[in-house]
């Protein structure tokens, strides 16, 4: 922090490892909380989008929960979106379950057809019911987006029954 000249500008650090939790940074003493603060305290809708962002750069199946919560609880119609696109992104089925219900359940058709998007990139079976259900969305671009990730869904499985492809790919 003082190489970049960052002291005085933090309110707080975030940190998932519990033992930092409600400490301070060495020399500076600013506060350390854990990921989840950012997206119960900062008004910004673009650091919380951001934060969503590195946390999936970070990667791991462990992130899937914060992202999850931030998909179903932010006020802002955004960072859902991107939470929904992350989720979608991290391609890990712990995703699965997050992604239904903002697909059949978000106020936003911005939202639901985002999540309906990535779960034609996880796909599974319960990825397919629900996209079949979001056919029936009363908006197009949900619609749409359900019958490409149908599509999506589809084409995977076919590649995944060629047995030469699979070789070739390692699967």
């Amino acid at each position: 922090m003082y190489h970049y000249e960052m002291a005085g500008t933090l309110d707080y650090l975030v940190d998932d490892f519990e033992a930092k939790q409600g400490l301070f940074s060495p020399g500076l003493h600013v506060p350390i909380y854990p990921s989840d603060e950012i997206y119960k305290n900062h008004p910004d809708y673009v650091v919380r989008t951001r934060a969503t962002c590195i946390l999936v750069d970070f990667g791991g199946e462990d992130k899937i929960p914060h992202i999850a919560k931030v998909l179903k609880n932010d006020d802002n119609e955004l960072v859902r979106h991107e939470a929904a696109f992350s989720l979608g992104q991290m391609s890990y089925s712990a995703a699965i379950p997050p992604l239904i219900d903002s697909t059949l359940n978000d106020p936003s058709m911005f939202v639901r057809h985002e999540a309906a998007i990535a779960l034609g990139v996880v796909g599974n079976k319960e990825a397919k019911e629900t996209l079949q259900k979001a056919l029936n969305d009363p908006d197009k671009p949900v619609v749409e987006s359900a019958v490409v990730a149908l599509s999506n869904i589809e084409f995977m499985e076919t590649l995944s029954k060629n047995e030469k492809f699979a070789k070739l790919t390692g699967g």
